[in-house]
């Protein structure tokens, strides 16, 4: 069965909830600069703002969960859902890079391999050709969010990346190299999509042949 023109249904508003909590996510995790606010009242803001960020990171999974397995897929879906997840990694990696978790040429690697990709499968829509995902961007995506719970964490001050030290080793160096492989896999995914694709470039008397 083809995809549905219906927007109201659970796997659309889990979609349109995630861009919501994200927003407000960046509204709380940026109080400190709208108000004058405590350290100890600050954290709390910060708990909150992580909790919804890990909500709003649940619905990534159970809206394509229950999409695909009641068969609710919508075009709306298809568009809105990853755009959320761009929201959602943009908004994320941003706070990142303004407490100095990760250096801003990260983010802007990450982010614009989700948004070269996004507009890979947009032109592969128009082509009537569905872009899955593969065992590379599945591993991209689980360590980016292993990225940001453990950022998120520290953010909390759950511990302190910058100065723990675990079974004498030092966090520090050790999420900086975590880091670097997220960057390989990224670009190396993203890689993967467009060489995989490239017959979507071609003309159609080409792609014919």
């Amino acid at each position: 069965m083809g995809k549905k023109s219906q927007i109201v249904n659970v796997p659309n508003m889990l979609t349109l909830s995630r861009i919501v909590l994200i927003f407000i996510f960046v509204l709380l995790a940026s109080a400190k600069h709208l108000h004058s606010f405590s350290p100890e009242s600050f954290r709390i803001i910060k708990i909150i703002a992580y909790s919804l960020a890990f909500i709003a990171g649940l619905t990534d999974f159970f809206d394509g969960y229950i999409a695909r397995k009641y068969n609710l897929v919508t075009d709306f879906g298809a568009l809105m859902d990853p755009l959320a997840d761009k929201i959602f990694v943009t908004a994320t990696m941003l706070i990142m890079v303004e407490v100095e978790l990760m250096p801003a040429w990260i983010a802007v690697i990450v982010i614009s391999r989700e948004f070269m990709v996004t507009g890979l499968r947009l032109i592969a829509t128009q082509q009537n050709v569905i872009i899955a995902a593969d065992g590379w961007g599945k591993t991209k995506t689980l360590l980016q969010m292993v990225m940001l719970g453990i950022a998120g964490a520290s953010w909390i001050e759950i511990f302190d990346l910058k100065t723990a030290v675990w079974f004498g080793v030092k966090l520090w160096p050790v999420w900086n190299a975590y880091m670097w492989v997220i960057v390989a896999v990224t670009v190396f995914s993203g890689f993967r999509y467009f060489v995989n694709n490239l017959n979507l470039f071609r003309d159609d008397d080409s792609r014919d042949e």
